[in-house]
């Protein structure tokens, strides 16, 4: 106490990484972990107790019973740690200490950390940013990196989808394109560029994804989907990305993708109008609830006949890129039941209610069963769409 009777507080100790191994090697250290259980998870000091921040006053207590007892403090950075040692000499703990620069000073130095299986230190290091949000943790990192991921089409929509979904560390990636780099693309399809005008779009883009992350298992299924291999491509995947240019291939997919029970990501886009939403088989609508005939062809030109803005393409496929993301690891609400429209011009989003149709021919309530032998058997669908 001073003449006034405040209480003087003791300054906390720091110290290396390198120093504070010693300490730990020579044993009679009580280690703790100041950080959150996900982090713990991704790797930790060899004999380091978890205490969370929050609860450090609750658990302190269990974890270093003894107030005498050295004890050293770690977190990410050291800014944790040095506040729960604070903490813990206003509780009476007399020798206690935080690590300078944390647990990334002490990897920084070489010294060694007990690590999550399934992860190498590359993959650590290079998902770091997911691993610390406590909905996606070391779990969710490797749910992504044992994924599979069917975009059908490598063009305006699929390009910005499969770099993000890359970056991010998808396992697998299908990739379903039956056209080449075209100069027109260039303006929008940024997963290609100048150099390779000509290439197929699935050659490209693997390339691309290939420099963007040694990580990633591309395998290109060049040319068009049709009733004669669908049922083949899609059922080796986990969620499809629709981002289709025409209304058979759209209506096809599905009506195979529910028979597989297979979700379905779908987006169009069109001049500067966009449109998404999540097909989940029987846990929503499907395709064919939202759009149970084609529209006229004088009210869904193509791009190429009526134009598309090109950064409103990167948006529309960045949103498929989180619906997949939030399908694989399980978190979050899926568009499901849900239209979300996104007007350029304006930047404004709408969402509409979407209800499953119990009169829906293909997951109606009265909709046929289809048989195993007959699941590759479709009807016309250029023939259904003209009409």
């Amino acid at each position: 106490m001073n003449a006034g009777g405040a209480q003087i507080t003791q300054q906390v100790e720091e110290i290396e990484p390198f120093e504070a191994s010693q300490e730990i090697e020579g044993g009679d250290v009580v280690l703790i972990d100041t950080r959150e259980p996900h982090e713990f998870q991704e790797a930790r000091l060899e004999g380091g107790k978890l205490v969370p921040p929050g609860l450090l006053g609750d658990e302190i207590a269990t974890a270093a019973p003894d107030k005498s007892a050295r004890t050293i403090l770690y977190c990410r950075s050291g800014n944790r740690s040095y506040k729960a040692a604070e903490q813990m000499q206003a509780l009476g703990y007399e020798n206690v200490a935080s690590m300078a620069g944390g647990i990334l000073a002490w990897q920084e130095q070489g010294l060694p950390v007990v690590a999550t299986e399934g992860m190498t230190p590359e993959q650590r290091d290079r998902y770091s940013r997911h691993t610390l949000l406590p909905e996606v943790g070391v779990d969710g990192q490797l749910k992504m990196l044992n994924a599979k991921v069917l975009l059908v089409g490598a063009g305006g929509l699929g390009a910005p989808t499969a770099l993000y979904l890359a970056a991010a560390g998808i396992g697998t990636m299908g990739l379903v394109d039956d056209d080449v780099v075209d100069a027109s693309n260039l303006q929008r399809q940024v997963i290609h560029n100048t150099e390779r005008i000509g290439m197929p779009k699935t050659e490209s883009a693997r390339l691309t994804i290939e420099a963007l992350n040694p990580d990633i298992n591309v395998v290109e299924h060049q040319g068009r989907l049709d009733a004669s291999n669908i049922i083949e491509i899609i059922g080796e995947y986990d969620v499809i990305v629709d981002g289709a240019d025409n209304f058979p291939t759209r209506y096809l997919l599905n009506d195979a993708s529910v028979r597989l029970r297979k979700p379905v990501v779908s987006a169009s886009i069109l001049s500067f109008d966009g449109q998404i939403s999540t097909f989940v088989p029987y846990e929503g609508p499907c395709y064919r609830c939202l759009y149970p005939t084609p529209p006229p062809a004088e009210l869904a030109p193509s791009c190429s006949a009526n134009g598309v803005l090109g950064a409103m393409a990167g948006t529309m496929g960045l949103l498929q890129a989180n619906e997949v993301l939030k399908l694989v690891l399980g978190i979050g609400e899926p568009l499901i039941g849900r239209l979300l429209l996104f007007e350029a011009l304006s930047t404004r989003f709408t969402e509409l209610k979407v209800r499953r149709d119990p009169e829906c021919p293909i997951c109606g309530e009265n909709a046929p069963e289809v048989p195993d032998s007959e699941l590759g058997k479709f009807p016309d669908y250029e023939l259904f769409c003209a009409g």
